[in-house]
């Protein structure tokens, strides 16, 4: 199905600022509104299916190392292999252009008993269509075949969209609509989704299905979805961290939905909220190095903005009636504790009186839990780490408080870890049965978590409607 460069336009448009409605709409009326991989059945072999894979991973020396997302996608790759369909993997592997899926391609490959060979240099960047040498291997592959294309990153037009304002995204469309045309023309028309991950706004996740003929959800990520994302929304309780401040923009969509009341805070995202709740009650906080202007460039700085942003977020959670509880003491950067951070210092950790405030903070979460007499189970949602938990010096608040995770979930809470540094800090300190689920991408369940639409659901549910 061609796209126009005007459809192009107005499909970006709605990408980068999503009118109201598509804000206002529900993550359950955007699931609900897409395919899920079944409806696909009909498909005949030799069939090309082009997915959108979960291939932005790190896989260790063995199987089961490092590629928990590829193994997240065996399900649907079965379900094509079985049909005879020519299933042709696309994604990126990091933020960096010159990176590989080489190894990818390898695992996935050990994972499914099959060959996955590699397509490099598969898009002509000035005509923006798919090199012949790339849609000849994948035009020749027998009915059964997995193909894989290359880190699509490498490419400048995966990531046009990544800032894009309307008339930015506007001034792309007839770049983006010609890469779209040409996946359509040269190497599917079927689209599946099976990139939990794919939060971005990349080429390959939000602007090829909008030349496609049928789209759909992958097996995983529709499962995801229906299960552990919505009951995740259900959070009464979130601990919430990260090194930037940014992250205060998922908190606040989060506690916007209504249904938090309590809030566990570390890293930079604590010290804006700390410092906003100071100031609200008339006494002087520190941040360190992270207020400090000459600073301005590192990502742990904290610009005056994001303290207002915490400002708002404070005052509105004490008329609410939402707590939010910061750190009482730090541990700096020679490795000791302290209740103060001086102008010259920069927190790497949360100390050990922050970690008993937060031991507290569970258990009377656990008891309001057990006493709540709505007949509900009560959802609690950790996302990040506490500090620079690779270095030991700065581990020990991370590893306390995976314990906290296992004492919610064996007092009857539901507890929810969102992928990434969490899901590493799981491994580290944990097991995977303290925790009621621990997804495979952070960045997505934040979005789904909050206010605005996650993009590939968007561009899966337009696609669905045309």
């Amino acid at each position: 199905m061609a796209v126009t460069k005007e459809e192009m336009v107005r499909w970006c448009q709605a990408l980068v600022e999503p009118s109201a409605d598509a804000a206002e709409r529900s993550l359950e009326a955007y699931l609900d509104a897409i395919p899920r991989l079944d409806s696909l059945s009909d498909c005949s072999e030799g069939t090309r299916v082009l997915i959108r894979g979960d291939v932005d991973a790190k896989p260790g020396a063995n199987v089961g190392d490092g590629d928990v997302r590829l193994r997240s996608m065996e399900d649907t790759l079965e379900y094509g292999r079985q049909r005879g369909w020519v299933q042709v993997i696309f994604g990126h592997i990091g933020r960096k252009p010159e990176g590989s899926l080489d190894k990818v391609a390898a695992r996935l490959g050990e994972l499914l008993g099959a060959d996955v060979p590699l397509l490099s240099d598969w898009l002509d960047e000035e005509s923006m269509t798919i090199s012949d040498a790339a849609a000849g291997a994948i035009a020749d592959a027998a009915p059964g075949s997995i193909l894989m294309l290359d880190n699509t990153r490498r490419y400048d037009v995966e990531r046009l969209l990544w800032k894009a304002n309307a008339d930015e995204a506007a001034a792309a469309a007839d770049k983006l609509a010609r890469l779209a045309n040409s996946f359509a023309e040269k190497v599917a028309t079927v689209y599946v989704n099976e990139a939990l991950s794919a939060g971005s706004l990349d080429a390959s996740s939000t602007v090829v299905p909008a030349a496609m003929d049928r789209v759909a959800l992958g097996h995983y990520v529709a499962g995801e979805f229906d299960g552990p994302m919505r009951r995740c929304r259900e959070a009464d309780l979130v601990v919430f961290s990260g090194l930037k401040a940014d992250k205060l923009d998922d908190l606040e969509a989060i506690v916007n939905r209504g249904h938090v009341k309590l809030v566990l805070s570390a890293g930079s995202l604590a010290m804006a909220l700390a410092k906003a709740a100071a100031e609200l009650d008339g006494q002087e906080f520190s941040m360190g190095v992270a207020e400090d202007p000459a600073h301005a460039d590192k990502p742990y700085f904290i610009p005056r903005e994001r303290i207002d942003q915490a400002r708002r977020m404070v005052e509105a959670g004490r008329e609410q009636g939402i707590e939010f509880v910061t750190p009482v003491d730090f541990v700096l950067q020679d490795g000791q504790a302290s209740d103060l951070i001086g102008p010259g210092d920069q927190q790497f950790d949360v100390g050990p009186k922050s970690s008993a405030l937060y031991a507290e903070k569970v258990s009377e979460f656990i008891a309001a839990s057990k006493s709540r007499g709505d007949g509900k189970t009560s959802v609690a949602f950790h996302n990040g780490v506490f500090g620079m938990f690779e270095d030991e010096r700065f581990a020990e608040g991370t590893r306390k408080f995976v314990g906290e995770l296992k004492r919610m979930k064996d007092a009857g809470v539901e507890v929810y870890v969102g992928g990434g540094e969490g899901g590493k800090a799981l491994d580290l300190y944990g097991e995977p049965d303290w925790v009621t689920h621990c997804f495979t991408a952070g960045g997505t369940v934040l979005n789904a978590l909050g206010g605005e639409p996650v993009p590939y659901l968007l561009a899966l549910s337009m696609a669905t409607a045309k």
